[in-house]
């Protein structure tokens, strides 16, 4: 009986470390592996209480009934949390390795203990503790061999030309009409969906920039000071763009004088040539520097796609576009701008222009039963967003919106959203706990929906929606957020 109790005593403890351990290490992943935003910057603080720290307190006060609690309050309550996420745990290399850690160190632990009350003490925080911070370590060390490699296989590629491309709005878009115009002359490489980390890129580069690329277009995100200067002088890309920059991220930066400064850390490149600036951003004088934004006149923005003129070094461009979004016209003169720089000529940049295609989850037009369906689940900012609005507005039939609102951003400019949306739809669905008390007071439509999680939305979007409808999916944050 006591070897009984004394097994299942060591299983429950190894099963509960790891369970602990995959929901740190989940966190840790949606929060670019940094502790102290998933311990200050958590959307959803309460979680941690929920299945982290009451598990914690249970494990060190219940004694002998712990086993109780383990079987039939958090082995359920975290197998349903993790079923209702809809951004699971990537097992990455990095993850397996912090798993295999801790699993490895409680098991070594426990065999150790010949009793698990001799283990009390340490049963549990002790293999957390040790997992987390030698996986960091590691992780620290193999980033080091990664960068190296990546940039001597940068550096073997003598001829290649790198653009990075920042900002708060646009990047990604900027950075895939830029690789696509420069595609019809070029060998051109690109940075995967919204890669834009520093580790992110390095791993690009190691696993998949072909040695031929002439021109590697890049794109760099930032959450602190810093991120951008470190992207830049790791590449030294000889052309860079700084995009429309607004207050995206604000509770990270604190102010838009600081998001500014950090975007403009990509000018600081050690091979700099030429770098695009959107008016937004600064008008200082910089002999490298290139101001856009300005240049785009006579926009007609509907939902057949954007015409518009583009004044380019004394000459007009006539342009047309299936691309949606007047905003759009913004990011295409840029990668037009960048072409120039590379020799394109008037006549192949209008004929590319003519050929780009949506980028997917960003005002991307799709039709289903009946259905218009605006697809902006990746853009999350209030231009973008407003624009999204504007050409529900021009559908005759119902118009339905789903979206969690703006996230990162301030009431004031969700507040701004949320007339809009009141001006033009019938139907909002609000997902997610963030915005939802600002939605709800303030939100005044025929039919308001909110959903504390995705779970029910598309049996809703079923019962709610009919065939004529447009429905725009507008910033699908994930729900840990």
């Amino acid at each position: 009986m006591q070897e009984y109790e004394t097994l299942l005593a060591f299983v429950t403890n190894v099963l509960f470390v790891t369970l602990l351990g995959w929901y740190l290490i989940t966190n840790l992943q949606w929060y670019d592996y940094k502790i102290e935003r998933v311990i200050f910057k958590h959307h959803k603080p309460h979680w941690h209480i929920l299945y982290f720290i009451i598990p914690f307190i249970a494990y060190y006060t219940t004694g002998k009934f712990f086993i109780i609690f383990f079987i039939f309050a958090f082995v359920p309550s975290i197998i349903i949390w993790y079923k209702k996420l809809d951004k699971k745990l990537v097992l990455t290399w990095r993850v397996k390795r912090f798993l295999i850690l801790l699993v490895s160190l409680t098991l070594f632990q426990d065999v150790l203990c010949t009793l698990k009350e001799g283990c009390a003490t340490y049963g549990v925080f002790m293999p957390l503790a040790i997992a987390y911070i030698g996986s960091y370590i590691i992780e620290k060390f193999l980033f080091k061999v990664y960068m190296k490699e990546a940039k001597k296989k940068l550096q073997s590629m003598k001829d290649l030309e790198i653009v990075c491309i920042t900002g708060s709005y646009g990047k990604t878009s900027i950075k895939n009409f830029t690789a696509k115009i420069l595609s019809h002359k070029f060998k051109v490489y690109a940075t995967p969906r919204s890669v834009n980390t520093l580790g992110g890129i390095v791993a690009d580069i190691n696993n998949n920039l072909p040695e031929d690329t002439q021109i590697y277009v890049c794109e760099a995100g930032a959450r602190e000071r810093g991120d951008i200067y470190a992207i830049t002088t790791f590449l030294e890309p000889q052309r860079v763009v700084v995009g429309r920059v607004g207050e995206a991220h604000i509770e990270y930066f604190k102010s838009l004088k600081n998001i500014i400064a950090t975007k403009l850390e990509i000018i600081k490149s050690p091979r700099l040539q030429q770098a695009f600036i959107h008016t937004s951003v600064t008008d200082e004088p910089h002999e490298m520097v290139t101001f856009f934004g300005d240049e785009i006149k006579n926009v007609q923005a509907t939902l057949e796609g954007t015409d518009f003129e583009l004044e380019l070094d004394g000459r007009t461009l006539q342009l047309h576009t299936d691309i949606l979004g007047a905003f759009q016209t913004m990011n295409i003169a840029v990668a037009v701008r960048i072409a120039k720089s590379f020799g394109m000529s008037d006549e192949e940049i209008v004929e590319t222009v003519k050929n780009l295609e949506p980028v997917e989850h960003r005002l991307q037009l799709i039709k289903a039963g009946g259905k218009i369906i605006l697809d902006d689940g990746y853009n999350g900012n209030i231009d973008g967003m407003l624009e999204g609005i504007r050409l529900c507005s021009l559908h005759e039939g119902r118009k339905v919106m789903v979206t969690p609102g703006l996230v990162e951003s301030t009431d004031a400019l969700n507040l701004q959203l949320i007339e809009a949306i009141n001006k033009v739809f019938d139907i909002v669905i609000v997902t997610g706990a963030l915005n939802a008390d600002l939605f709800d007071r303030h939100l005044h439509v025929k039919n308001k929906i909110i959903l504390k999680d995705k779970a029910s939305m598309v049996d809703i979007l079923a019962t709610q929606t009919k065939s004529g409808d447009i429905i725009l999916f507008a910033n699908d944050a994930p729900n840990f957020i």
